[in-house]
């Protein structure tokens, strides 16, 4: 099993990488079928079903599938050429693909929301079809979007979760416990076999400037985050926060005067400013989803302005280490809102930033899989209901307690030798079991919790 960093850690546009840059993704993926096709296609239409046509409205969806079918991918997006070309389908009625004929799509009649029951397979399903002149359907395709922006078809769904075809990695470890007990033969730091494991499929600078991006995303997100005020899109007329906390912050910081929990504030505000740009469509870094993406950044940012001795240059060291962890619940469990709740977004964010500031702060292989544990295990359980489908509310702030929540458990982890109880691999288990059994309706599909109890929504 292998999943490499850039597929835990993806640069992307909000608000949501299952709902938004999964589509997306699917929608390429379907024009390079056209591409290759024998055939001339007239026209295209599309299915959503499931969490994606609940909440699509709110996530983006059906923005982000007609995009995706002009041709739009989340790694080059650009908002202001995107406007201008829904602008243009809107009054064509016509796609221009690059590589392809002109084909017939009327946002209007041709995206569908069907609010039936799921598509077999997962809660995130679209179907895409291409039509003949006369409407015949001539290829159609079901894709399913896994979270974290990772999207698969209906056959490679159904032929199972391991899927990595790429050469042998020297370090194939399934479960926290074969990573431990890799560690421990070899000498080896999680980081050290998981940047071994990338060198196998790239080469050092494609790894350390691939990585050294990421970083700047996610610290650049920040920072506009915390410059930018206004109210969010969608409706919910919610205020963005997270400057206004961070200037008076800074205003406290000169007084000298603050007690000891402010602290709790700082890492708060380093999340809520991400998830604020991630809510108004900006571009973020899907760690390992958008609606999760504030927690590693804000714990990275807390750990550089003030952990002292912290250094730049131990960043990837973190990311690598929180790589591991997320491949491990990914392969596991999940890390889809859709499929298990809340507890596998902002719960599998927490345990990999856990994990990350742990083994910068000096912890041993063992410690790290307990701080991944402790983070994961008091998420256990968290539903995903946000409110008008909107990434928003509880969203934002749960970023920010996820944050705290992973360094409280690195801090812990950090106090003992490593030994614990649960092992992370069971805490896995769990999260898995209980988003099986968790209702619908408190898997993103706003049809329950917060995203029903309040008022005039």
């Amino acid at each position: 099993m292998f999943l490499s960093v850039f597929e835990m850690f993806k640069v992307g546009i909000g608000p949501s990488s299952s709902h938004t840059m999964g589509p997306m993704v699917a929608a390429s993926r379907f024009l390079d079928r056209l591409r290759a096709a024998p055939f001339r296609a007239s026209g295209v239409n599309a299915t959503l079903h499931g969490s994606l046509a609940f909440t699509g409205v709110g996530h983006a969806t059906d923005r982000a599938t007609i995009l995706g079918l002009a041709g739009f991918v989340p790694e080059t997006y650009d908002n202001a050429a995107a406007e201008a070309a829904l602008a243009g389908i809107r009054q064509e009625k016509r796609l221009i693909p690059e590589g392809l004929e002109p084909l017939c799509f009327d946002p209007e009649t041709d995206l569908h929301f069907d609010f039936g029951p799921n598509l077999p397979g997962h809660a995130n399903a679209m179907v895409l079809r291409a039509t003949d002149a006369q409407g015949d359907v001539i290829l159609q395709e079901t894709y399913f979007s896994i979270g974290g922006g990772f999207v698969m078809t209906e056959a490679e769904l159904a032929a199972g979760k391991d899927t990595d075809d790429g050469p042998p990695v020297p370090y194939p470890f399934k479960s926290a416990a074969e990573m431990l007990r890799m560690s421990s033969a070899t000498g080896l730091s999680i980081a050290q076999m998981k940047r071994a494991n990338e060198l196998s499929r790239r080469s050092a600078q494609e790894l350390d400037s691939g990585i050294q991006r990421l970083w700047d995303v996610m610290d650049d997100c920040i920072t506009r985050g915390l410059r930018t005020d206004g109210t969010l899109p969608g409706g919910l007329s919610v205020k963005r926060r997270a400057k206004g906390i961070y200037d008076k912050l800074i205003a406290d910081r000169g007084l000298n005067q603050s007690p000891p929990h402010t602290i709790n504030d700082w890492m708060s505000v380093y999340a809520m400013a991400v998830n604020e740009e991630n809510a108004a469509g900006g571009q973020v870094v899907t760690a390992p989803t958008n609606g999760a993406a504030g927690v590693v950044p804000a714990t990275i940012r807390y750990w550089l302005d003030h952990v002292p001795g912290a250094s730049r240059a131990r960043i990837p060291e973190f990311l690598l280490t929180a790589a591991a962890i997320g491949g491990l619940v990914k392969y596991n469990a999940s890390i889809s809102g859709a499929e298990a709740g809340c507890q596998a977004e902002v719960g599998s964010a927490s345990a990999m930033a856990a994990a990350g500031i742990c083994a910068v702060m000096g912890g041993t292989p063992a410690q790290i899989e307990n701080a991944a544990e402790i983070a994961l295990e008091h998420h256990l359980g968290m539903t995903c209901d946000p409110v008008k489908g909107l990434v928003q509310v509880p969203c934002i702030e749960r970023n920010g307690l996820g944050a705290i929540k992973a360094v409280s458990a690195a801090s812990l982890s950090l106090r003992g030798d490593g030994t614990h109880f649960v092992p992370l691999d069971s805490a896995i288990e769990t999260m898995r079991q209980t988003g099986e059994d968790m209702h619908e309706r408190y898997k993103e599909t706003s049809l329950g919790g917060l995203a029903v109890n309040i008022p005039n929504c």
